[in-house]
């Protein structure tokens, strides 16, 4: 491939292959129907395609959403670059709410076209866990030239982080915050600075305070959480952790995203009874840190019987984003259902990143991001055979050169 394949003007029917929409049965012989990058129609056998359309022949094959990695940093966290290519923490101040990771996105980063290899078309960007309020994720697809053509949703929420790594990052420097009390109220302490930032601006605008409010952009940041325009994404492993993300949820009435949830099955009904999903992982990992110690392959499969809403995350560049789908199918063997493991890498993060109604599941209407596979993708022998984003064919597997090839962005 040397250019990338938008198929005929009529679009590109994708016929024979057995068709997973996520939401909604699988269809043997299915079509899906790609033009003008949606998805035009997702039909059973016997689908009529359109004169003109490019025709792909999907016999034997799976066809599938392009998978999603709610929590990642590819892109931030180049692979092989060393300190030149990480732009994940901006360890400068404990609370930098205002940086967007959107500034630092490079759309070139080997991390994106390995994302591509295992199926995952999308990715939310996370900045790091260093500080206590560590910036504002975007939701983007893997393939572009720029980072502003890719992206679904900018801000998709704003990370912070509660646990070992704060207190760790500014403990050593002898700077609030160094302990878990301190990161709590360090905290508080930024959304009360934020309330008080509204108020003088609901004065302003009704005439009964100052008629100009410096603008602060780390304070506008905390107040879209606090108008639950975007998520709180909350960086937390041991049970007490997500107990204290709970509790600051509650005083402060934001919605609430759980990132890594370790120890999140100790407190399923709880987390299920607050609606709260959990974004779980990594899960091929050591237990490197005091904080791991209960990771385990079987804790999808709890956090999902219990009624949690749960997605799976490589934490790339932890685990590489192109073995997303593998944790799922190891979450399996150890109790996961299988229909929800492909939730939790479809249409569970869609909805946790805001994105569901483009991306996550096949529905007429929805963006033409479509990955055909060899076999059923929790296989671990199956691959990624050909991605097609908006529509265009962006890679192919050789099999002959034993290699994926890309079209130009």
């Amino acid at each position: 491939m040397t250019e990338a394949r938008a198929g005929s003007s009529a679009g590109t029917a994708i016929v024979g292959g057995r068709v997973v929409p996520v939401e909604g049965e699988p269809v043997a012989g299915g079509a899906v129907l790609l033009r003008d990058g949606k998805i035009a129609a997702v039909e059973g056998p016997g689908f009529q395609v359109p004169s003109g359309a490019e025709v792909v022949d999907a016999t034997g094959k799976w066809v599938l959403p392009g998978f999603i990695d709610a929590h990642a940093h590819a892109g931030v966290y180049e692979e092989g670059e060393g300190w030149a290519g990480e732009d994940v923490n901006e360890r400068t101040d404990p609370v930098t709410a205002q940086v967007r990771v959107l500034d630092a996105i490079n759309p070139a980063e080997q991390g994106l076209r390995d994302a591509i290899t295992g199926g995952v078309l999308a990715v939310n960007v996370n900045p790091g866990s260093a500080n206590p309020i560590g910036g504002q994720t975007a939701a983007i697809k893997c393939w572009g030239r720029t980072v502003d053509e890719m992206v679904l949703r900018e801000p998709a929420g704003l990370k912070s982080a509660l646990g070992e790594n704060p207190k760790r990052v500014y403990g050593e420097r002898k700077e609030t915050p160094a302990t878990r009390l301190g990161t709590a109220a360090l905290i508080r302490g930024a959304f009360v600075a934020a309330l008080n930032y509204q108020a003088k601006l609901a004065a302003a605008a009704d005439g009964t305070g100052e008629r100009v409010v410096e603008r602060d952009l780390k304070l506008e940041a905390l107040g879209r959480v606090l108008r639950q325009e975007i998520p709180w994404r909350q960086h937390c492993h041991r049970a007490d952790d997500i107990a204290t993300a709970m509790r600051l949820a509650r005083e402060f009435g934001y919605d609430l995203v759980i990132d890594h949830g370790t120890e999140a099955h100790l407190l399923a009904d709880q987390i299920a009874a607050a609606a709260v999903p959990v974004v779980i992982g990594p899960l091929f990992t050591s237990r490197s840190k005091v904080e791991l110690r209960n990771r385990s392959l079987a804790n999808p499969g709890k956090l999902a019987a219990a009624g949690v809403t749960i997605a799976i995350t490589t934490d790339h560049p932890v685990v590489p984003i192109h073995f997303l789908i593998h944790q799922a199918t190891l979450a399996v063997k150890e109790g996961l259902d299988p229909q929800a493991a492909l939730r939790a890498v479809t249409i569970n993060p869609a909805r946790i990143i805001g994105c569901a109604d483009r991306i996550g599941s096949l529905s007429a209407g929805k963006d033409a991001d479509v990955v055909i596979w060899s076999g059923d993708p929790l296989d671990v022998m199956s691959r990624a055979e050909r991605a097609y984003v908006n529509g265009r064919e962006v890679y192919r597997y050789d099999y002959g050169r034993r290699e994926g090839v890309f079209a130009e962005p």
